[in-house]
């Protein structure tokens, strides 16, 4: 949940038209899909005992050395000690795949000395929420997430997502236009959510979901973790989502404020706190997580982290062919159509459809028809878009291992735990 570091407020305050001018203006920059980047996040768990928790100690220095690192993607750590790389935008796949893997692979072997490694899973299966960043913002983000109870904390401390950021389109109509991008991200969202759920489990439980990670942003406030209604023009309506967001903290000297229930658009009319600028702006657009967010491209955020030194790869690679290239979009387009109905106009995720999609995965049977059929365009295409036999066979061994069964990783977590609890109960049996 990366948040904008902390930056100088000072500037002339925006007014409620400045704002929504300054919004309309760079949510969506248009033009030919050429790009592609992708937000990596890790938990990070000990080689020998994954089960342990890593104290502070170990992960302060294993903090510090990985920012020696040489990388071409950028480094980050996330409040709960998770590890984030954040690839730069890239040409082609090709190129992504590439720069990603090299900083991945230094990460890994810089933290293998410390007996640490990475772990994909969309929530940590074992550990609570614990916070390891100490910084205001993270105090604001804190309280005011616990407003709505538990979830934002483990938003913070205990989660971990592959984040795909594409080109948002074109301006005019048609299949590469921006606007119908838009509405595709919010229906294939809800497939896959459902492909790439890898939480089932919190402290050591299942949850009944398969994506407890996406059940957490449901139970946010929607008006920072929802979507704006698709009923209206993109531009508009993201508009009318940031203004009449709640705001989640006032920067200042000291600790910051948290105000309760006061939207930028209030902020803007009494200037109460103080006056806001174009940076308390960008600042409280950085505060917002639908699971599309568009910041000048279009970032898809509801993918759960995935497991494998190549998991995160699939993901990326199927959602960047089924945009960019021209006869997968068509395809994916229509295997979405029968979903629409299912959301019942409400916005992502705070709709049935995304709900069922975290709860069940692709045993949902509509959700795994849309699933094979997208798989199998990514599959198509990826040659077109210059795809290596490494990712390839990446994208088809998940195909057939998950999405033609109708399963996704987290049913391979419940069947170890299961069969560690059926191997509990023979030993004690003995």
């Amino acid at each position: 949940m990366p948040v904008s570091p902390e930056c100088d407020v000072d500037g002339p305050a925006v007014t409620e038209q400045q704002a929504e001018a300054l919004v309309e203006g760079i949510c969506f920059k248009t033009g030919p899909p050429r790009s592609v980047g992708v937000e990596v996040e890790w938990l990070v768990h000990r080689k020998r005992a994954p089960h342990d928790s890593v104290g502070r100690e170990d992960l302060e220095a294993a903090h510090a050395d990985l920012r020696t690192l040489a990388l071409t993607s950028g480094l980050s750590v996330e409040p709960g000690g998770q590890v984030e790389l954040s690839s730069r935008p890239a040409p082609s796949l090709a190129q992504c795949v590439s720069e990603v893997s090299a900083d991945l692979a230094a990460v890994r072997t810089a933290l293998g000395e410390h007996g640490l490694a990475l772990a994909g899973m969309g929530v940590d299966p074992w550990q609570p929420p614990r916070r390891f960043l100490r910084e205001r913002r993270y105090d604001a983000m804190e309280a005011c997430l616990d407003r709505t109870g538990p979830a934002g904390r483990t938003l913070m401390c205990t989660s971990a997502s592959v984040q795909v950021c594409l080109d948002a389109g074109r301006e005019e109509p048609g299949v590469m236009g921006f606007a119908r991008r838009w509405w595709l991200a919010h229906h294939l969202g809800a497939v896959l959510v459902a492909a790439f759920a890898n939480s089932p489990m919190a402290e050591g439980r299942s949850t009944g979901w398969l994506s407890t990670r996406q059940l957490m942003w449901t139970e946010l406030d929607p008006g920072r973790a929802g979507g704006p209604s698709l009923a209206h023009d993109p531009r508009r309506a993201w508009v009318r989502r940031v203004l009449d967001a709640p705001v989640m903290c006032v920067r200042r000297d000291g600790p910051w404020e948290v105000p309760d229930g006061v939207s930028f658009r209030d902020w803007t009319r009494s200037r109460t706190m103080r006056p806001p600028t174009r940076a308390d702006l960008d600042y409280h657009i950085s505060t917002l997580f639908p699971p599309v967010r568009p910041r000048g491209h279009l970032e898809l955020r509801m993918i759960d982290a995935q497991p494998g030194d190549d998991g995160w790869l699939v993901p990326l690679a199927v959602v960047t062919a089924l945009f960019d290239d021209p006869g997968a979009a068509a395809i994916v387009h229509r295997a979405v159509q029968p979903l629409v109905e299912r959301a019942a106009g409400a916005p992502a995720p705070h709709n049935p459809l995304w709900t069922d999609a975290a709860r069940r995965g692709l045993a949902d049977p509509q959700l795994k028809r849309a699933a094979v059929t997208c798989f199998a365009a990514a599959l198509d295409a990826l040659p077109r878009l210059g795809a290596s036999t490494r990712v390839m066979d990446a994208v088809a061994a998940h195909a057939d291992r998950y999405v033609r069964r109708g399963r996704c990783p987290a049913d391979d977590v419940l069947d170890r735990q299961r069969d560690r609890g059926t191997s509990v109960r023979r030993r004690a049996r003995r």
